[in-house]
């Protein structure tokens, strides 16, 4: 007999839905993959990023890169386990060479819900900068 845990998502399955939500640019589909007391971190502002805490927050600020028009993320690489994946991405602004970032989002998932995510950017600081 499946217990209800056993019914819900894969890590895998929640992943994938979560970036196609960013690839089809379809906020909907976060809508029953992200836990009452989600937490996420943004990568923005430098050096610490944003902290969401709750469903609509977090939802809310996805959907904004969602809906953003002038960019997009490029999925690099995903990994996965029981609960944590890891997505390599490549965030793209604009057409040319310096118009995009790479990083990094760690998720955990726990019954088919996200409950934790934090994005990392490789970014540094230019070498004028460090000998300022």
């Amino acid at each position: 007999m499946l217990k209800p845990t056993d019914m819900s998502q894969t890590t895998v399955q929640v992943i994938d839905r979560f970036n196609r939500a960013f690839q089809e640019r379809d906020a909907t589909l976060l809508a029953d993959i992200i836990a009452p007391d989600c937490v996420m971190e943004s990568v923005q502002p430098a050096p610490n990023g944003t902290r969401y805490e709750g469903y609509d927050a977090s939802l809310s600020s996805w959907k904004a890169l969602i809906e953003d028009r002038t960019s997009h993320f490029e999925v690099e690489d995903i990994n996965t386990g029981d609960e944590w994946a890891l997505i390599r991405w490549r965030y793209i602004w604009g057409p040319g060479p310096d118009d995009s970032v790479c990083g990094v989002n760690v998720m955990r998932v726990v019954d088919g819900k996200i409950v934790e995510a934090a994005g990392y950017s490789k970014t540094a600081p230019t070498v004028a900068a460090l000998k300022s």
